[in-house]
């Protein structure tokens, strides 16, 4: 009979090997992430109706549609200050035993201003890459809730922040999800928005719904990324999440908006992919997916 020392020096050791096991994963999901942020900035800047865009349309679609899920192409028009602009939310519906639906949100698009060659590593750029790196980690993965990655498109204003130049995608899909009735199916939405700056340093965002964002916050915490994760001083922000809040659907909002001292890297030339690092997005796949783990356990 084995002595119960052996007993529990076997059980750490097994203990251990799936720690590191786990831990080898997220980083492959970190450098798979920042492969395809680089991908995408290849394209050069992607706003809203572009030719880049376009193709980067093609590309997240075609990457999706790899994997056992339902890929929806939303295409609606927007009326912005510059007139009627084609867009496009693209979703990714990874089926699940049960009727609750979590949303992992996050727009594609890049802000643009006329002389400004903007190309939106991190703004635009990181949100992407990390639901496409999602999508793999969730493919032939069993779930008790069906899992919907939205690559939403018209973030960013077309000329200025103010009344409704921003958020298209968002508001249009909250709008045509309460249509068909599926709000009332989303246990939660997390948005997620510049996200791969090498010092990740996310807000304690404001407007967020308290129970999902402190779950969010103190899972981060309780993994170890305390410097990521640890703020709890409220930091309000308009993102996508808004529409869905207004909408009654609980949601959180995942946003560095530290990015560079003083935030100077933000709708400048300097988001660039050197910014980035595969560390934060391994940070965010973990964090996402115990996220995702504790949901399912409610």
């Amino acid at each position: 009979m084995p002595r119960p020392k052996t007993i529990a020096l076997a059980l750490l050791l097994w203990l251990a090997a799936l720690a590191a096991a786990a831990e080898l994963a997220h980083l492959a999901a970190g450098r798979n992430a920042l492969e395809w942020t680089r991908r995408l900035v290849e394209l050069g800047p992607r706003p809203a109706g572009s030719p880049a865009h376009r193709k980067q349309q093609a590309l997240i679609a075609t990457e999706l549609r790899r994997y056992e899920c339902k890929v929806v192409e939303e295409k609606f028009t927007a009326e912005t200050p510059h007139g009627s602009l084609a867009m496009n939310n693209i979703i990714a519906k990874f089926p699940g035993t049960s009727d609750r639906i979590v949303v992992i949100s996050g727009h594609y698009d890049t802000y643009h201003r006329p002389g400004l060659r903007f190309v939106g590593a991190n703004d635009g750029g990181s949100s992407a890459g990390l639901l496409l790196a999602l999508a793999q980690e969730l493919h032939k993965k069993p779930r008790r809730d069906a899992v919907w990655l939205v690559f939403l498109d018209g973030e960013e204003s077309i000329r200025e922040w103010r009344d409704n130049d921003h958020t298209y995608g968002s508001r249009h899909q909250a709008q045509k999800w309460a249509q068909e009735g599926a709000l009332g199916r989303i246990k939660a939405l997390i948005n997620v928005d510049m996200i791969g700056d090498a010092n990740l340093d996310l807000v304690y965002e404001g407007y967020s719904t308290p129970w999902l964002r402190d779950l969010v916050h103190d899972t981060g915490v309780s993994l170890g990324y305390k410097q990521a994760f640890g703020r709890r001083t409220p930091y309000y922000i308009e993102d996508d999440h808004r529409p869905f809040l207004e909408a009654g659907v609980p949601a959180v909002d995942l946003i560095d908006f530290n990015y560079g001292p003083g935030n100077r890297y933000w709708h400048t030339e300097q988001d660039t992919l050197d910014k980035l690092s595969a560390q934060s997005f391994a940070v965010m796949a973990h964090v996402l997916t115990e996220v995702l783990r504790e949901l399912e356990a409610r």
